[in-house]
């Protein structure tokens, strides 16, 4: 494919200057069918290291399943849309790691889980300013979600009449959220592992990349939807096989829209 012709650029060329701030690093525009490969390396990239694509997904388990345990033991389905969107929040950040995998994989190096948690600390006040914007949208959204909450019928049994308000609101409202959160995410991260930019570059870069390849990554969004869901209906067993094939997808999707200066080959 054409993304296989994509430059990388030297540390020393991503490095930005203080007259740099906010800049947006250029995007290449690439096939709207262009996810589905991203998967297919990304899937050989879990076989090349499954121990830690494994670990990883133990990990990232741990959270839907306690969300799962918690609606089921409490029966109340009401914490399902606020953590939902919760999780969907924190994820983007604790995937560094699986980032740092898939880098070292491409280098046709051997990754190893020590150098893969080193990876958090490489740009420290990028990567976790970003983590920080993160938690700063979820607190935003739990009280968005309490909010709506007020609009929940009062009835043991409410008809879905009278709970389509509630539901309205709470679709518009975490469907809205999950959107500047994919937007702002979609390539944060990655660019801030590999580069030494500040935020506001790497979030800049990250909305008109998006923006420029916006039927692309509205079906890469569905894509992730449909994973995360089905991992959902495993009550949350599945994410130990998707969220690393997802994290390094998204690897493959960095490499193959933001421009660098120096073919890299990845296939």
């Amino acid at each position: 494919m054409a993304t296989s012709h994509i430059e990388y650029s030297k540390e020393k060329t991503n490095t930005v200057k203080t007259r740099d701030f906010s800049r947006a690093i250029d995007a290449n525009v690439v096939s709207a069918f262009a996810p589905f490969h991203w998967l297919s390396l990304a899937v050989k990239d879990f076989f090349n290291a499954p121990l830690i694509a494994l670990s990883y997904g133990l990990l990232f388990s741990i959270v839907p399943i306690s969300i799962c345990f918690l609606v089921l033991s409490t029966q109340n389905h009401l914490f399902i849309l606020p953590a939902t969107v919760a999780f969907a929040v924190i994820g983007p950040a604790f995937a560094t790691g699986l980032y740092d995998v898939a880098w070292e994989l491409e280098k046709g190096h051997t990754p190893t889980f020590t150098h893969s948690l080193k990876s958090m600390f490489r740009n420290p006040v990028g990567e976790w300013g970003f983590a920080l914007v993160l938690v700063i949208i979820m607190m935003a959204w739990m009280r968005i979600a309490a909010l709506i909450h007020v609009l929940y019928p009062s009835q043991v049994d409410p008809s879905l009449e009278q709970l389509i308000s509630f539901l309205a609101m709470g679709v518009t409202a975490g469907a809205i959220i999950s959107v500047v959160v994919f937007t702002l995410s979609a390539f944060t991260p990655q660019i801030m592992v590999e580069r030494r930019v500040d935020i506001m570059t790497a979030l800049t870069t990250s909305v008109k990349a998006v923006n420029k390849n916006a039927m692309t990554m509205f079906i890469w969004s569905l894509i992730i939807l449909t994973m995360v869901g089905v991992s959902v209906l495993t009550l949350g067993i599945g994410f130990i096989i998707t969220m690393p094939i997802l994290a390094f997808a998204s690897w493959h999707a960095y490499i193959a829209v933001i421009k660098t200066k120096r073919q890299r080959d990845y296939e």
